[in-house]
């Protein structure tokens, strides 16, 4: 019976590091992108859907009616305009992101790498000259940490500013690292000529993504028919709608790990028969011994299903501790190396959720105990005179 414990415990163990390392991508790139995104966006309902946005105004008592909202835990303003990087080698187009004092830089501050003395939140917010670049563009344009360059805006005619490099940043999506300068939200305000309470939009946090079309829709109803001081009309949209190829990858995960979870389910279950069938086979005279003694089948039954369950539950233990420590040495040391060109992210990410872990195992002792009732079946068709005869 060492074969069907074995099988077991490769089956649990193989399916607890896959929920893990699955929960952990979706996990990791989900934060990477609200760095940027945010969960939610409000802004101009007329925009083109370029970073060259329609501008709107946001008075207090919306932002406070937002706040108010109990799925909403952070608001911030943000600017966005495409520009130009150009250094002695090199040109480079981007997008510079400004943002305010209220911007969530919980969200952001891990995917610092390099920064000077004061933090970039405060650098920022201190001098509309400060900048944040990712360490893509600063080895593009071969610049660095204290470095100036010039950035140019077009609009009616080409402006020209010139920033400081305070800090440099890595998320590893090469989407928005190769694009993204963060700076001053009041520095597009002075490009575009835009009142102080103009901005793009705001970006909006939520308490929890995975209700976040639900969100969505409270915001919009909430935002219906209301207008700025401009006559602008409100547009509500969430990340995974401005993001739809990364979640979409993200979705396809999960139709990864049903099929895992699928294939190594149907081994531990089939595994497990086998080794029940063997087990009744081998004591065919022992059910026929009881049976002439007056015991029942589901008496007899219980006996061996008892003994399949003792199989399983080791199985479950080894497997739970071998997957459980794999994924422990993985989430410490991160041992597995990826290619963050084509995963977001340079090592494979694990994620311990308890929940669905022991989901996992209570599904799988039901499934597979409810599955051993068939070949327990064998039993109701043993003849007890028939091999106690040829016995």
């Amino acid at each position: 019976m060492t074969a069907a414990v074995a099988a077991t415990a490769i089956a649990i163990a193989v399916m607890t590091i896959t929920i893990a390392v699955a929960i952990g991508f979706k996990r990791q790139i989900r934060q990477k992108v609200i760095a940027f995104d945010a969960h939610l966006q409000i802004v101009n309902y007329d925009n083109n859907n370029t970073y060259d946005m329609h501008p709107v105004c946001f008075d207090s008592a919306l932002i406070d009616n937002i706040k108010q909202l109990p799925q909403i835990t952070h608001v911030s303003h943000f600017n966005t305009k495409p520009g130009i990087v150009k250094t002695d080698d090199n040109v480079h187009a981007i997008i510079f992101k400004g943002i305010t004092d209220d911007y969530h830089w919980d969200s952001f501050a891990e995917n610092i790498t390099q920064q000077e003395q004061l933090p970039p939140s405060q650098a920022i917010n201190d001098n509309t000259a400060n900048v944040i670049i990712s360490t893509t563009v600063a080895r593009l344009m071969k610049l660095n940490i204290g470095d100036d360059f010039l950035c140019y805006f077009v609009g009616d005619k080409v402006r020209a500013r010139k920033f400081h490099i305070t800090a440099l940043y890595n998320t590893d999506l090469q989407d928005y690292d190769k694009l993204f300068i963060i700076g001053n939200a009041k520095v597009i305000q002075k490009l575009n000529h835009w009142e102080p309470d103009q901005y793009c939009g705001l970006e909006v946090i939520t308490n929890d993504f995975d209700n976040i079309s639900t969100t969505t829709s409270i915001l919009r109803r909430n935002l219906a028919n209301r207008f700025d001081k401009h006559q602008n009309a409100y547009f509500v949209q969430n990340t995974m709608m401005t993001n739809q190829q990364i979640f979409g990858w993200l979705d396809l995960l999960d139709i990864n790990v049903v099929v895992i979870i699928m294939l190594m389910l149907i081994v531990s279950i089939f595994t497990l028969i086998a080794a029940l069938i063997v087990i009744i086979l081998d004591a065919i005279q022992h059910i026929a011994t009881l049976k002439a003694l007056g015991a029942t089948n589901r008496q007899i039954q219980n006996i061996f299903l008892l003994q399949a369950a003792a199989i399983l539950i080791r199985g479950l233990l080894i497997g739970n501790i071998t997957g459980i420590a794999l994924c422990a040495i993985q989430y410490f040391t991160h041992a597995i190396p990826l290619d963050p060109v084509s995963y977001y992210v340079n090592y494979v990410p694990i994620a311990f959720t308890w929940t669905y872990w022991l989901a996992l195992n209570i599904g799988v002792i039901a499934i597979t105990l409810l599955m051993l009732l068939a070949p327990a079946h064998i039993i109701a068709n043993v003849n007890p005179a028939r091999v106690i005869r040829y016995e």
